[in-house]
């Protein structure tokens, strides 16, 4: 559905009285922005008959229905001036919805900002009925926005929420059992039947009461005013990456796919274009999404300065001979990001961790824990493939091999802190250029760790010759990525509930501080 802008005299559209207080009606808004545009998702209170509407500066743009009741709108925003502070104000018949907030586009491709600062988490998600289930399996609400909140003070240019937005897996492992399939959750939530369409469905209700309190209820409208790029992983297809000798729950079946797609649409805003990135990739320009945008990968681009690279490693995975974790296209995509001569730094944003395993079935190495604490590759892993440790080996090696930048890459998935130089990957010799491997912090995991399940921390696969810089720990937190012209600096943030109290979130500094200058 095309969304054009419907210009207003310079008053502005005339008002009419309203008789409930603005932000009443708002739950919850998450923005993404690109040099041109902007795309807001965006939860009311109350159903809407007509489509209200998104003022960005003197201009309009209608919102379009994405659920079946109308409390779900999409605003894409386009053809706007980059570099730009714009005034934002939803109205729905003349009569305001929330009070006006400001929301800033990214500086032009072509422009020379002298610093960018970004946010990084993951697995934020974490419903709040699975706290009555369980000792606390997730942070409190309050302790998670407390977090967001110490974070966003820092004034950070853009968010990176790296996977794991949702957690309500269906058919395998711990996490179905206190989720989907317990008795409370089934009385509460509510099944979904996987012989009907997501939405416009009974299961639109079921996926609302689901998926609704982890992102919309938790995030509010903290980040109205941050742009926030959403990456896909495996718990956003309602399953945990698991092998049993009944299933195998990756790649995720049509199912699985239409579950992880009908929360992005409702809940939190799909990639938007840029020049650069083929809008023929995977998941990407589908006729019912807004014009051009990528579902599984995404470009954060900020001038010249810097260019963030965002790919699912779950959703588009393969097996058999040729197996890889991302599809040649984007692979070929990546390739041709990093031999960009115009961008100061490339960073790499997979779903997939590299250089850490935690003997988990989807990830780029073989390892597996046959002691606890220790992983090998000596015991084979069920349903791994070789491929996909080809396809890290090259992307690696060009990772390294890139130019006068810092080879850094910040992932996700393992819900803890690590920070580590990766210096050999078996016969890859990185010494001359080691690459920088982050994990970022998660906010929201409360006993839930995963060395509980894993019998094991995240540790360097079998065959990597590593230099510590933050040893692992599972602790909650988040990170923040500073870029200058000559220079990356990371700021590893920590707060662990084992002994330290809620207020102390909101004092929280960097406990290490990263500082890597481009070469030359």
């Amino acid at each position: 559905m095309a969304m054009g802008a419907l210009a207003y005299p310079v008053g502005g559209a005339p008002a009419t009285r309203c008789d409930r207080r603005s932000d009443d009606l708002l739950v919850h808004v998450l923005p993404t922005v690109s040099h041109d545009r902007m795309l807001l998702k965006v939860t009311l209170r109350e159903p809407q008959a007509a489509p209200p509407e998104l003022r960005v500066g003197r201009r309009a743009f209608p919102g379009q229905r994405t659920d079946t009741a109308g409390t779900h709108w999409v605003f894409d925003a386009r053809g706007l001036t980059p570099g730009t502070r714009y005034t934002l104000e939803l109205r729905a018949g003349g009569c305001r919805l929330a009070e006006p907030w400001e929301l800033a586009t990214f500086p032009a491709p072509d422009a020379c900002p002298e610093r960018f600062r970004v946010l990084v988490y993951t697995c934020a998600g974490g419903h709040d009925l699975l706290n009555e289930l369980g000792p606390g399996f997730y942070l409190s609400w309050s302790a998670r926005r407390r977090l967001f909140a110490r974070a966003l003070a820092l004034a950070p240019d853009a968010a990176v929420a790296i996977g794991d937005h949702v957690y309500w897996d269906l058919r395998v492992g711990f996490g179905s059992q206190v989720m989907a399939r317990h008795p409370v959750a089934i009385e509460r939530i509510g099944v979904l039947d996987r012989s009907l369409p997501v939405l416009g469905s009974a299961n639109e209700a079921v996926l609302k009461r689901a998926v609704g309190p982890q992102i919309a209820e938790l995030y509010g409208t903290l980040f109205r005013s941050v742009p926030t790029f959403f990456l896909r992983d495996d718990h956003d297809y309602f399953e945990d990456d698991l092998v049993t000798p009944e299933l195998t729950t990756f790649p995720p079946d049509a199912f699985a796919v239409e579950l992880a797609r009908a929360s992005q649409w409702l809940y939190y805003p799909e990639f938007l274009p840029d020049p650069w990135r083929p809008l023929d990739l995977p998941a990407s320009s589908a006729s019912d999404r807004p014009r051009g945008v990528s579902e599984a990968f995404g470009t954060l681009r900020y001038g010249q300065l810097v260019e963030l690279l965002l790919y699912d490693c779950k959703g588009f995975v393969s097996t058999g001979p040729d197996a890889r974790y991302v599809p040649a296209s984007v692979e070929s995509w990546l390739g041709a990001r990093m031999a960009d001569p115009c961008l100061r730094h490339v960073v790499h944003v997979p779903s997939n961790p590299i250089g850490y395993t935690a003997g988990k079935y989807m990830e780029w190495y073989p390892d597996v824990v046959e002691i606890p604490g220790e992983v090998t590759d000596r015991v084979p892993k069920p349903g791994w493939q070789p491929g996909w440790r080809v396809q890290h080996d090259r992307l690696l090696a060009a990772i390294a091999g890139m130019p006068r930048r810092v080879p850094l890459v910040v992932s996700g998935d393992i819900h803890s802190i690590a920070e580590e130089r990766i210096v050999r990957a078996g016969a890859i010799d990185l010494r001359a250029n080691p690459v920088v491997s982050v994990i970022s912090a998660t906010p929201a995991t409360g006993v839930g760790w995963p060395s509980l399940a894993r019998n094991t921390l995240a540790q360097p696969p079998t065959g990597f010759e590593v230099e510590t810089v933050v040893p692992v720990q599972e602790v909650n937190g988040f990170h923040l990525l500073d870029f200058e012209p000559d220079r990356v600096t990371i700021r590893h943030f920590r707060w662990d509930r084992r002994w330290q109290s809620e207020d102390e979130i909101d004092r929280l500094e960097p406990f290490h501080l990263s500082e890597y200058r481009r070469p030359g």
